[in-house]
């Protein structure tokens, strides 16, 4: 059964050395952090460590860069904390860094290719000489990675604040009665996405499509996409549940230089893309959205990273700040909502991407199951 560090006293703790997996994957542009929520979502953990007198070496993985070097004073200025950063090669030398500070951080753990691999042996040289691990990264719980599930085998193992707020929310998401349940999903991953529309088509109200992986339904269903992006991947699910947009917004150059053209579907040109859903669909989701009891959305509604094609996320993100209870997450869609300002509007913001999708497909996520979550099922 899963353990929890909120049971963890100050006689617990005092003195120990804890290894807490967080997740500090954000988006870096230029050498500087662009987005601080995955940074601020371990505060609690981290602070809870630090007070009852633990000492703590954050691990962590980024794909932006390939050292956390030039980052490092950021993130811990996000945390409150002077942090100190540990090359691997000084692994072995932690009892005398933590003299130092009692808060490091080990730079890159994909630097090392076993993490990936889930190798035994790279978990067990990282768990030696520590008293506790902690996992706070649910955004890392559907990977079978070695600082994820192998490392959970040499320490007594807990979950953090973090994780204990994402199973409570993601599974109330799915448990919450279906009349006035809706669905939002869009951005370009349709293979993530069919098997959480799968498991809602009997657990929502309505299923709104937008963003790239609206254009599989619309190919399937025989309407020309002109240029737009595809994959290959089959949807076969027909149900009166999912509602896709009426009108597009197109253009024959993602850059957004020569702007975009509101049409109806089916009128597209060869040459042209879909990079956003129009504006009588986004007001039709609004309303929906409005009216709802509970709304959960991953996957921002075309390329919102553009200022000209943001619109229909723009409007559909304003409708889920004013909804009843709201759930959000995917790091598109934060860092778009983050961008209309309208990130501390929303009842419950996912850390998770890939995680979040799978939890509310149903399936079980490896980092969950190492820490015993299942077994409380």
């Amino acid at each position: 059964m899963i353990k929890f560090i909120r049971n963890l006293s100050k006689k617990d703790l005092n003195g120990k050395k804890v290894l807490l997996r967080v997740d500090f994957d954000v988006p870096v542009m230029k050498g500087k952090v662009v987005q601080n929520f995955r940074i601020e979502s371990h505060k609690e953990t981290i602070n809870h460590l630090l007070s009852n007198g633990a000492k703590v070496l954050l691990v962590s993985h980024i794909s932006a860069i390939e050292s956390f070097y030039s980052v490092v004073e950021h993130i811990g200025e996000v945390l409150g904390h002077t942090l100190t950063l540990i090359p691997h090669s000084e692994l072995d030398k932690l009892d005398t860094l933590f003299l130092v500070s009692p808060l490091l951080l080990l730079d890159n753990v994909r630097q090392d290719k076993r993490e990936m691999e889930n190798d035994d042996s790279f978990a067990r040289e990282l768990s030696r000489s520590f008293d506790f691990y902690v996992n706070d990264a649910f955004a890392v719980c559907h990977r079978k990675h070695a600082s994820v599930v192998a490392i959970t085998k040499h320490l007594v193992s807990y979950a953090g604040f973090l994780i204990k707020n994402e199973t409570e929310n993601l599974s109330h998401a799915i448990e919450a009665p279906e009349k006035g349940k809706i669905l939002v999903l869009g951005g370009a991953k349709i293979s993530t996405k069919l098997p959480i529309i799968k498991n809602f088509i009997g657990k929502a109200d309505k299923i709104l499509i937008g963003g790239a992986i609206a254009n599989n339904f619309f190919k399937a269903s025989g309407i020309n996409i002109g240029s737009s992006v595809v994959t290959d991947t089959v949807v076969d699910i027909s149900d009166p549940k999912i509602i896709l947009p009426d009108d597009i917004l197109v253009t024959e150059d993602k850059t957004g230089k020569l702007g975009a053209t509101n049409m109806p579907l089916g009128d597209i040109g060869a040459n042209q893309i879909i990079v956003d859903i129009g504006p009588e669909s986004a007001k039709k989701f609004a309303v929906i959205i409005e009216k709802s009891d509970l709304v959960i959305w991953n996957g921002p509604m075309g390329l919102s990273e553009i200022e000209v094609f943001i619109s229909g996320t723009k409007i559909i993100a304003g409708a889920v700040a004013r909804a009843e209870r709201s759930i959000i997450g995917g790091g598109d869609t934060i860092t778009a909502v983050d961008k209309l300002g309208l990130l501390d509007k929303i009842s419950f913001v996912s850390t998770g991407g890939g995680a979040m999708l799978a939890f509310l497909a149903g399936e079980k996520l490896p980092g969950l199951e190492a820490l015993g979550y299942y077994q409380q099922k």
